[in-house]
């Protein structure tokens, strides 16, 4: 096998081997990457659903007193504005999902099924914590889900969920008196939960890991052509002529011209010296014939 091909051969196996770990850590920076990205966006649905709940709450439910003892209006309620706002949200972002899930709900349709009554209920054992990150396996996929306590902060909240004698008239009968009420001041009773296929931010991983390696490999791919051609020109060609002059004189045809490489290099050199070798032979054989 020619010199040439076992550089290149040496190369290729050199590049295969990068490639490889290139890929690997690639994948895993990309990964950790995305699920940060969709994580940040999880979290900006929250603090716009918390700024929701906050302005429904100060603004809208004091507006909404009088009507409220003629009927009860859902929309004064905080959970519910920012269950109905982000539901708009999912009309653009429609892989994302709001929920406000709640131990004891007034609406039986907040109720919290049991992984997320595992969420909140961990939220309660340590009520220091201020984010969970959990992922689950569906039916439909793998999910990465993002969720928040929810607290109650103020009295407000209680004017709804004490017990049912201070809970507006109309709520009551509406919902009953069965559930949504004994809640505590600074008792955790539900989560803020926003829900994302593992698959939305997996497809933007291969996605970037594709033309990531594409880059990579095309780069690597031109890299060894030049250096296949620059070892071609600067190597493989003179010293394949630098071989067939070597062979010329050694079957004694001395007429041979010489190979003239006028640089500073290796190559240059032992083309100098080969010239110089030669026409010390010639002079060697000019003499022997003269005596001879």
């Amino acid at each position: 096998m020619k010199i040439r091909w076992k550089i290149d051969l040496a190369m290729c196996g050199v590049f295969l081997v990068g490639l490889g770990l290139a890929g690997v850590s690639a994948y895993e920076i990309l990964t950790r990457n995305a699920l940060e990205d969709s994580l940040q966006n999880a979290r900006i649905m929250i603090e716009a659903a918390s700024a929701i709940r906050s302005y429904t709450n100060q603004r809208i439910k004091p507006l909404l007193e009088q009507q409220m003892k003629v009927e009860f209006l859902p929309v004064s309620i905080p959970s519910f504005a920012a269950q109905s706002n982000l539901k708009l949200i999912r009309q653009r972002l429609p892989e994302y999902t709001y929920h406000e899930p709640t131990l004891n709900p007034t609406n039986v349709s907040d109720q919290a099924v049991d992984w997320e009554a595992d969420i909140i209920n961990n939220f309660r054992a340590d009520p220091s914590k201020r984010e969970a990150v959990v992922t689950r396996d569906t039916a439909g996929g793998r999910l990465l889900t993002l969720a928040r306590p929810l607290k109650v902060a103020s009295q407000a909240c209680l004017s709804c969920h004490s017990t049912p004698e201070k809970a507006p008239a109309t709520m009551v009968a509406l919902y009953g008196r069965e559930n949504g009420f004994g809640w505590k001041l600074g008792e955790i009773v539900g989560a803020q939960v926003v829900s994302i296929p593992m698959s939305v931010p997996l497809s933007r991983t291969y996605q970037a890991l594709f033309w990531f390696m594409a880059a990579l490999a095309g780069t690597f791919i031109a890299m060894i052509i030049i250096v296949d051609l620059l070892l071609r020109a600067l190597v493989i060609k003179p010293i394949s002529k630098i071989s067939g002059m070597a062979n010329d004189v050694s079957t004694g045809n001395l007429d041979v011209p010489e190979y003239v490489r006028d640089t500073d290099d290796e190559i240059g050199s032992l083309s100098r010296s080969f010239n110089r070798m030669r026409r010390s032979l010639q002079n060697a054989m000019k003499l022997l014939n003269e005596q001879g």
